[in-house]
Formats: structure tokens, sequence, C-alpha cells
């Protein structure tokens, strides 16, 4: 069983786990010596407050703001960023306590005010924490490239025959969000006051480039692995048959192997990721993965490795 993802989130929550424990302490310690509500926004003049929210509202958006990043960086965080998990929660966690400092025994919120200063201790604090995480990561092993199996699948082709294989894969979910980014275009443009409504740019923005990549055509052939959105020739990628060292089938997690959907850049891998399972997963002559979500991902592997074969034979 490989314990390194266990690792790596383990090593990703801890700062976030102390960041929490020591400012729910200083929550419980100073509870009662807090006004409110509590000062919690400050103006640039001098750093004098004015936002204000209840002791009771504080305690729960603070908790749920530190568990909030803290959820995104253990999904999300990778070896050589693990440092940025230490650093968000070192950071967040010294402004939430200073913030109680500063309203610590205040007779009214209004008369509070926050250095710029405490902005410098927090970047400080930070930086500790940055180095702290990248010294941890060195208990993680390194991302390596999977490598090929010796024995990999063939297809049966004779010396003289031709074959090609194609095949579409889609994303509900992307091609649900695509649709709902375009449909809020004259949506936008109709309720949204201006200049409000500009906002509808966006739909655009995000509709046509999720759109385009939610279903895919998936082709091996004598030239190698093309993948391309299925309604347009471009843009595409490819994989050059002399630049494949081999293929495989394998189960893939979206999130787990390449932090998301669509198209995923990982240290060691590139992707076309359209949800979790069946993968094609090819192994280029530098060491590195490309991979691509698609049925009968067998079939392609066997028919890629059989081209590679007659390829170095030639």
């Amino acid at each position: 069983m490989n314990r390194s993802p266990f690792r790596l989130r383990a090593l990703a929550a801890l700062p976030f786990v102390l960041a929490f424990s020591v400012h729910l302490l200083a929550l419980v310690l100073w509870y009662d010596r807090l006004p409110d509500p509590l000062a919690t926004h400050f103006g640039p003049g001098g750093g004098r407050a004015d936002g204000f929210t209840g002791r009771a509202a504080y305690t729960a958006i603070s908790a749920a703001l530190l568990l909030g990043v803290a959820a995104a960086w253990v999904f999300f965080v990778r070896r050589a960023s693990l440092w940025g998990a230490w650093a968000t929660a070192g950071f967040t966690g010294t402004l939430l306590v200073l913030l109680l400092r500063d309203n610590l025994d205040a007779a009214e919120a209004a008369r509070v005010a926050s250095p710029l200063t405490h902005l410098a201790v927090a970047a400080g604090a930070a930086a500790l924490c940055a180095l702290a995480g990248q010294a941890l990561a060195r208990l993680v092993p390194r991302e390596e490239p999977a490598s090929g199996p010796a024995d990999a699948p063939r297809l049966p082709l004779g010396e003289s025959e031709v074959a090609g294989w194609s095949r579409d894969a889609g994303s509900r979910a992307l091609t649900a969000l695509a649709v709902l980014a375009l449909v809020a275009v004259p949506v936008v443009l109709l309720l949204a006051p201006w200049p409000a409504a500009w906002l509808a740019l966006l739909g655009p923005v995000v509709g046509v480039p999720v759109l385009a990549l939610a279903r895919v055509r998936v082709a091996v052939d004598r030239r190698g692995l093309t993948v391309r959105p299925a309604l347009v020739p471009r843009p595409r990628v490819r994989v050059p048959l002399d630049r494949v060292a081999s293929a495989s089938a394998r189960d893939v997690d979206a999130l787990a192997d390449f932090g998301g959907w669509g198209y995923r850049v990982r240290p060691g891998r590139t992707g076309v990721v359209l949800r979790s399972g069946e993968a094609l997963v090819v192994r280029r002559d530098d060491g590195r993965e490309f991979a691509v979500t698609v049925p009968d991902a067998g079939t392609a592997a066997a028919l890629l490795n059989t081209l590679v074969e007659r390829r170095g034979r030639v």
C-alpha cells in the first residue's frame, strides 16, 4: 500500500490543525474579555475599525475559514507546494489571533485599531511556516513517472495491415457547467444593473472553452495519439508515435491523481481528464506521462504498443 498520498495530506493538514487549535484556545481564554460585536475590519486611515461582527458569528466564520482553506489544500496539495499550505496556515492563523488581541479588553469595538505592522508579523510567521513545510516535504517521496509494464499489451496486426482506433469521451458535468455559463449571459444582461452587467462577458469566457473540452475525440493511428474537441479540429494534443515509449490502460482518480477535471498538468504527467475511471496512459520517451480518460482504453493501448513495436523494426 502506497502511504505517500496519505502522508502528504496529513502534513498539509497539520499546520491548519495547529492554527485552529491556537486560535480556538485564544477564543476560549479571552472570550469574556472580548467586546460584542468585535471589530473585524479596519480602514486605511490609522487602521481604525469600520466593520463589526458578533462574537458567536465571528467564532463560526473564522472556524469555517480555516477549515475551508485547509480542505482545499488537503485535496489539491502536491509535494512541491507543501510549503504553501504551511505558509497559508501561518499567515491566516496569525492574523486571526492578532485580531483577537486587538479587541482584548476594548470597552467599545469602534475604538479598536489594528496597525499595518500586523501584516508584517503575519508575513514573517508565514515565511517561517513555509520553511518548516519545505523541510517536511522531504518526508514525502518524490513523484516518479510510472513506467510501462514489460509485458505491455499488443494487438495482433500483420506487417501489411493498417489499423486505427477512435472513440469519443464526454463529461456531463462539464457540459452542464458550460451550458449554465452561456445561458447566464442573456440573464445577466437583462437583470443586472450597469455596469455590473459587464460580468456577462465571463459567460463565453468560461462557457466556450469548457464546452469545447466537455466532449473530446481520441484517436490512435500511425501518427500516434491525438486528442481534440469532438466538434472542432482545433485545439488538439498529439503525442507523436516516435515519442511513445509504451501505453497502458489504467484507472485514474480525477482528484487524487490530477487535482481536478479538464486539461491537467502535474509533475511528471499531463492529461485530459473528464471523469474518474478507465484511462489511456502513454509514457513518453522522456519518462513523462500523458493520460486521457476514454472507454475501451485497453484496445487503444494495445494498438499503440503494436505500432510502436512495428516502427522500431523499420
